[in-house]
């Protein structure tokens, strides 16, 4: 088998460029690899690509070897804990979640009988032949929706090509999630389509809901709104940049018989504007797009702040605040920090009740911090 060295002892799943030895010679773009510590000792097995950002992705530390076989059980282990953790006739949740499940480089939702995949890596691109049947019979789909995102099969090397078992002809399908009914569009929505680590948390918004005005800012194809809409919201307001997410998000409406006001707007100038006119309502949702792209992103940390702000504002005096970040360069308590500070700006305070992230079919890794990326913040203004 290949052998790649590591300069550094770590046992995070992803090794840095900066991180990596020397490889052996039979060590190709995809390969699984042998990996060795800095005495030559067997360290672990990874997928290697010497051309990525990140170039070594471990999947099992110890010196027990790994074969081809072993993401075949990562597939069955997958499912299994879905079956375990799950209510049985969930139409949409995640099958696989990357590195958590050992599979890195590979997402995989369930969407009725529709596999939904986002394949980020070499590694995982080049073993679609064998994982996607393992999928389909550990998960009971059939048809299968495939997305790479272009710029990055650039950097990782993944063909520029469409791959023999994805079905081309795949545009949109409708799934139920707590008695909604949602339209996923596979050619406009983002990642696999749609959101799935937030269904718990729109059931749990829905329930704050009933007999509220509800502001959802940054609502994208509005499923918080519409479950809170449901829920007997006395009104529901949602704002988003994207022009297609809109189009969806009132469909979404209209498939369930509900009155959702959604504005095609920049979140930041729309909220300031209704602060501005006096604008409140008593239960605020902020759920942005991820702001904080590395570490040092204080830019993005400056959004989260800005946005945040602007929500406490918009809460009328003992309503709801409800914020989510999915930055997995922000930890929890980074997050809460960020929260709490922006609503103290406002010389308000918040009464913390909750915090949740994503639900159980979105497993992290106790050595990758970075996988808990869905962190939400529930609060009473005061």
């Amino acid at each position: 088998m290949p052998r790649v060295s590591i300069k550094t002892v770590s046992f995070h799943p992803s090794i840095w460029p900066k991180m990596i030895g020397d490889a052996s010679p039979d060590a190709r773009p995809g390969d699984l690899v042998e990996v060795l510590d800095r005495n030559g000792d067997t360290f672990g097995w990874g997928l290697f690509n010497p051309r990525s950002n990140m170039p070594l992705r471990i999947v099992r530390h110890g010196a027990e070897p790994v074969d081809e076989g072993f993401f075949l059980q990562a597939i069955r282990d997958a499912a299994a804990l879905r079956r375990d953790l799950l209510d049985d006739g969930l139409e949409a949740f995640r099958c696989v979640h990357a590195d958590a499940d050992r599979l890195p480089g590979l997402v995989a939702d369930r969407f009725g009988d529709i596999l939904s995949v986002e394949v980020t890596a070499l590694g995982a691109w080049t073993r679609l032949a064998e994982w996607i049947p393992a999928l389909h019979e550990a998960f009971g789909t059939a048809r299968t929706h495939l997305r790479v995102d272009p710029k990055l099969a650039r950097i990782e090397g993944i063909p520029q090509k469409s791959h023999p078992l994805a079905d081309a002809d795949l545009r949109r399908v409708k799934i139920r999630e707590h008695g909604a009914i949602f339209e996923i569009d596979f050619a406009e929505g983002h990642k696999t389509g749609f959101f799935c680590d937030q269904r718990d948390n729109r059931q749990r918004f829905a329930a704050l809901a009933a007999g509220r005005s509800v502001l959802d800012l940054c609502s994208y194809t509005g499923a918080f709104s519409v479950q809170a809409a449901l829920a007997g919201a006395t009104e529901v307001t949602g704002v988003d940049l994207d022009e297609k997410a809109i189009a969806m998000a009132k469909r979404n409406a209209n498939l369930n018989q509900t009155r959702v006001r959604f504005t095609h707007a920049d979140a930041f100038t729309w909220a300031r504007t209704m602060v501005d006119n006096g604008r409140q309502w008593d239960l605020v949702l902020v759920d942005p797009p991820k702001f904080v792209t590395s570490r040092d992103d204080e830019r993005g940390r400056g959004k989260y702040n800005d946005l945040n702000r602007l929500a406490a504002q918009l809460v009328k005096p003992g309503g709801y605040l409800v914020s989510c970040s999915c930055s997995g360069q922000v930890n929890e308590f980074e997050f809460e920090k960020l929260v709490t500070t922006a609503v103290h700006k406002e010389q308000k305070r918040l009464q913390i009740f909750n915090r949740t992230g994503a639900g159980a079919d979105h497993p992290t890794l106790s050595n990758y911090p970075e996988s808990r990326y869905l962190k939400v913040i529930w609060g009473r203004v005061i």
